[in-house]
């Protein structure tokens, strides 16, 4: 199984490190240790909140001769709020000042849902509310057509702000509707993914398109339950497919279902805050799991989502707000 994917010309490592979660405070030191740990794929958001310091950890690796910039891919998200075209390029240019960065070689549009605009310097990142102080807090909707964003996406590429353009969170009935206004078409698809939401339907149109699928959340639950979206009891780790297979292969759990991730053709991000489990997550491609372990693990799927705005939005931000059927 290959190392990374080709787009286009250029190479995608298969595995990268998710920004999603991780404090600000620990996110500098963080990305410098995983550049030297071998890392060269980056997976960050302007809603992460911690791009800036994303982009002292990039400097800091390059100082200390870890890497080149063009040894790494870093990906960013245009968030919910700048859907319209006036506001595309400005949120790029926004996080690649703070990244520190001339280009990003991967763009993508967070969420098919598009928000009222919050200025810059008003509140960034502007997160899920248009005003948090309101009595009643909700999300504020500014029904932007995709194929607007989508036409703002592609400018960017053309005028050399990013290299590689895409979506996340699109299901097939966007991604057709997508494919057929598009002219440039979309290179990723970034969708939550692991073994109990396989979503091998959506997978096999992407590729059909030619897009290369990254797999957010590769460990399903792992990073939910300390926000109240899935209980302990719901980790793929305690599976009795993927234990058998860790016992076999002498590979942690975890280990197990990243390589599951992996050997069935997608990218995966999986994200740590911890040192230690970056050479972990980074160690996958010197065993290979049996047709058998494969399906095993395939066969968990349960189409369980953690990351649902039909449940999350109305939870957190009061608003009903489903974009899956």
């Amino acid at each position: 199984m290959p190392s990374d994917f080709l787009i286009g010309e250029d190479e995608y490592p298969a595995v990268g490190l998710g920004l999603w979660k991780i404090d600000r405070n620990e996110t500098a030191d963080l990305v410098h240790a995983a550049i030297s740990a071998g890392y060269r794929h980056l997976d960050s958001a302007a809603d992460y909140g911690n791009e800036r310091e994303t982009g002292d950890g990039i400097r800091n690796a390059i100082e200390a001769d870890c890497c080149q910039r063009e040894d790494l891919w870093v990906t960013s998200k245009l968030w919910n709020t700048y859907h319209r075209q006036n506001h595309v390029r400005p949120a790029c240019e926004k996080t690649l000042s703070d990244l520190g960065l001339d280009y990003l070689d991967l763009y993508l549009i967070h969420f098919p849902i598009s928000l009222e605009f919050v200025a810059f310097d008003h509140r960034y990142p502007p997160e899920w509310y248009f005003d948090p102080d309101m009595a009643e807090p909700r999300m504020q909707i500014d029904p932007v057509p995709l194929h607007e964003t989508w036409a703002a996406m592609e400018e960017l590429k053309q005028a050399g702000l990013v290299k590689h353009i895409g979506v996340c969170n699109y299901g097939s009935a966007l991604l057709h509707d997508l494919m057929a206004y598009a002219k440039l078409q979309p290179e990723v698809l970034q969708i939550e993914s692991h073994p109990f939401l396989t979503q091998e339907k959506l997978i096999r149109l992407a590729k059909s398109y030619n897009m290369t699928v990254t797999a957010f959340s590769p460990l399903g639950a792992l990073s939910y339950v300390p926000l109240d979206m899935a209980e302990a009891s719901e980790s793929v780790l305690e599976s009795e497919a993927v234990r058998r297979a860790a016992l076999r292969t002498g590979r942690t759990p975890a280990q197990v279902v990243l390589r599951w991730g992996i050997q069935r053709g997608t990218a995966i991000i999986p994200k740590t805050a911890r040192k230690e489990r970056l050479r972990e997550n980074l160690a996958l491609f010197d065993f290979e799991l049996a047709d058998e372990e494969m399906s095993a693990i395939s066969d968990l799927n349960c189409n369980r989502r953690f990351n649902d705005p039909a449940v999350f939005c109305e939870a957190a931000f009061n608003t009903f707000y489903p974009i899956y059927d």
